[in-house]
Formats: C-alpha cells, sequence, structure tokens
C-alpha cells in the first residue's frame, strides 16, 4: 500500500477532544467525572435562536445558500458590528463560517508555506494545527505570567523577520483568560502596520469580559487594510454545537476566503443562519444573566485554587479558563492532569495542549461546570494535593 500524504503526518487536530473522550468513556463506566477539559458553556442556547432555527426547518429551509452567507445573517452581522465596535463593514467584508475554518483559510490566503507567523505561546492549539500541516512556520511569542499572560509588543516586534507575513493575537485569550489593554492592541496594529503585515484578531470571547475593557485593533482600519476579525456565536450564545461563527476582513481577502469555502463545504445551512441571526439580535438579557453565572464561578474557582498548596492562578479577566500553575506540585502536566483524572475524576487540561510555554500549567473551563460541581472538584483537588506532600508552599506572584 502507498503510504498517506505528508501532510497527513503534520495533523495534531484539537487534544482537548482526545481527553473529552476518555473522560466520557470512563463516564459511560460508571464514574462520576467533572468535566473541566473542554470550552463549552453548559447553558441552553438562546430560545430566540432555537424558535427561529425550528421555523426555517418547517418552512423547508433546507437547501443550497449563496457561499458567504445569507444576506439576513451577513446584515445582521453588520449591525451586531456596528452596535458593539461603532463602526458598520460593508457587505462584501462578511461571510460567514465556522470559526476554526477560518483560522486555516485566513492563514492560507495569506501565507505561503515556509513563511512565519507569529503567534501567542500558549495559545489555542487550532493556530498550531493550521499552521504546521500546511507547511508554515509557527514563531510563538512566550505569554509571561508576571504581565497576567498579556501579549508584550515588544515580544512581538522581536520575532519579525523578512519572512513574518501574519500576527495572530486572541484576547480575551484562551486558555489564560487575559485581556489586552487599550495600549497594547494598538501598539500591536501599529507593528503590522508598520512592518505591513496582516493582522488576525480572534475575538471569539471578547464580549466575555469581568473587571476591564475590551480593546479591537478592528477599530484602526474598520477591517478595510490588514485587520481580519473573526468570532463565534459558539461561547457568547452557548452555540458551540451549531458550528458558527463568521469574518470581517479587507473585501479582496473575504472573496478568496468564500472561495475556500466554497471549494470544500460548499456553503453553511441556511436554517443555523437564520439561528445566528435571531442570536445576534436577541435581547441582551440572556448574555447579562450567563455572564452572572460566569462571574461567581470565576470568583468561587480563583481563591479557592490559590488556597491549594503547590497552586497559584492569575485571575482571569475575560474567557471562563483558569490557567493554575502547578509546577510546585512536582508533576508535568500530563501527569497532573492524568492522575487527577484516573485518581479523583477531575478532568482537566494539561498547559502543553496549548503551546510548549504551556508545561507547568493546567487549563480548567469553569464555563461548562455548575457551582456545585466546582465545590466538589476544589475538595477532591485538595485530597489530591495532600496525597502529593508538597514540602513548601512557594511565594506568590504579585495579583495571585
Amino acid at each position: 500500500m502507498k503510504s498517506l500524504s505528508r501532510i497527513t503526518h503534520k495533523l495534531v487536530g484539537q487534544p482537548m477532544f482526545k481527553l473529552m473522550a476518555r473522560a466520557r468513556t470512563m463516564d459511560h463506566a460508571g464514574r462520576k467525572i467533572i468535566h473541566y477539559e473542554i470550552g463549552d458553556p453548559n447553558f441552553n442556547s438562546p430560545q430566540a435562536a432555537k424558535d427561529a432555527l425550528k421555523e426555517a426547518l418547517d418552512q423547508n429551509l433546507t437547501h443550497y445558500t449563496e457561499s458567504p452567507g445569507l444576506l439576513s445573517f451577513r446584515q445582521a452581522i453588520r449591525h451586531y458590528i456596528e452596535t458593539h465596535y461603532g463602526f458598520k463593514p460593508d457587505l462584501e467584508q462578511v461571510m460567514a463560517c465556522p470559526t476554526n475554518a477560518l483560522i486555516d483559510f485566513v492563514c492560507r490566503c495569506l501565507v505561503n508555506p515556509g513563511e512565519e507567523i507569529i503567534l501567542p505561546d500558549p495559545g489555542f492549539p487550532s493556530y498550531y494545527s493550521a499552521i504546521n500541516y500546511n507547511g508554515f512556520i509557527p514563531v510563538g511569542v512566550k505569554l509571561q505570567e508576571t504581565n497576567e499572560f498579556r501579549l508584550h509588543p515588544k515580544d512581538v516586534e522581536k520575532k519579525i523577520t523578512d519572512k513574518t507575513r501574519l500576527i495572530i493575537i486572541n484576547s480575551s485569550q484562551n486558555p489564560t483568560g487575559a485581556v489586552m489593554t487599550a495600549s497594547e492592541t494598538e501598539q500591536i496594529y501599529q507593528i503590522a502596520e508598520n512592518y505591513d503585515l496582516y493582522l488576525l484578531s480572534d475575538e471569539v470571547y471578547s464580549r466575555i469580559i469581568y473587571d476591564v475593557t475590551f480593546h479591537s485593533p478592528s477599530l484602526f482600519d474598520r477591517c478595510r487594510k490588514r485587520t481580519i476579525l473573526i468570532k463565534s456565536l459558539s461561547k457568547v450564545y452557548a452555540m458551540t454545537g451549531w458550528r458558527l461563527g463568521y469574518a470581517v476582513a479587507p473585501p479582496d481577502l473575504i472573496e478568496k476566503l468564500y472561495l475556500l469555502l466554497q471549494t470544500i463545504l460548499s456553503c453553511l445551512p441556511a436554517f443555523t443562519q437564520i439561528g445566528g441571526s435571531a442570536a445576534l439580535n436577541s435581547s441582551p438579557e440572556y448574555f447579562q444573566n450567563n455572564m452572572k453565572i460566569l462571574r461567581q464561578r470565576r470568583d468561587t474557582l480563583i481563591p479557592a485554587l490559590n488556597a491549594l498548596k503547590g497552586m497559584s492562578c492569575i485571575m482571569p479577566q475575560g474567557a471562563f479558563y483558569a490557567f493554575p500553575n502547578i509546577r510546585a506540585t512536582g508533576l508535568s502536566s500530563t501527569e497532573y492532569c492524568q492522575r487527577l483524572l484516573e485518581e479523583q475524576g477531575v478532568c482537566a487540561l494539561p498547559g502543553n495542549c496549548f503551546g510548549s510555554q504551556g508545561e507547568g500549567y493546567i487549563r480548567l473551563s469553569y464555563g461548562s461546570v455548575t457551582l456545585d460541581q466546582i465545590h466538589q472538584s476544589l475538595q477532591k483537588m485538595a485530597r489530591f494535593h495532600d496525597s502529593l506532600k508538597i514540602p513548601s508552599t512557594p511565594s506568590k506572584l504579585p495579583g495571585v
């Protein structure tokens, strides 16, 4: 038999799904597992979105749509951007597409094999997966815990070479929950401007903010020149299974992106886009209620993690992830998570799933657990830490 293609050897996917499969196997075997491993908020999708989707199905809207997305959905996106960002993109700047696919598509449309993409480390695994299998060169910028894991502009600029084509930023950030400041965001945009680079701003979690203000680089060029804005309905509206996202970008890039989507997916289903329009136009009360719950979970979890011997955790300012430092336990990220799962039934994700700089950390998704489960898991984690016989508690970092 002939071997598979070379790119198949570079396919990694998303490691959280492998761990989730193991945890669910344990569930089926009778173990009660507390699931922190996947970024899937355990809220229901908005009722308005579900009603609109069901009505669309009843109207037999189950056929092909235009590849960039339904006009009604793209208009809803334009209105949403105008409401939350203060500018209204042209219709030719907007397309509907699953956001994971957009990461891949944007990289393929802007970067040639052998050219470089600057990205945060730790960072979302799909960045690395898309970059590596396509033959691009990932250039990771270490996120410093002393800087609350925010991407530092000077660290980005040091990584630029004559092969750099694209910078990826992510605020609020997965896996750390960091939110970039106004100054940092503007400096990153100015670096892209000075070196004539594209800037991909992953803003999937941009509305999930607690005690700070979110800033987008899209305000500097309104996505007309070099900024590509990608967003999703998955996290804000608890619509992860809908696979519905969108891009706002320069029109010439959008044209190529939807040709790529046309080649691979043809189009998105009409009924999910109609449901998505209803979500974007829904009352803010749905989101506000969910944010109250997320804040309560965060404010319960983080202080308790810091009270565990051998663990310290920065208070996340966005998203719904805790990213505690577990180095003082003496375990690697992988060993810590494997033992915590097997011994206590708590499923967390090793930090090295997000890049080499994630080693020594774990990620806990408090969007996917109830407050009662948080209390249960903290008791289990305390027992686990007691069993490790950690000699002494290290000094906490400032702000921890």
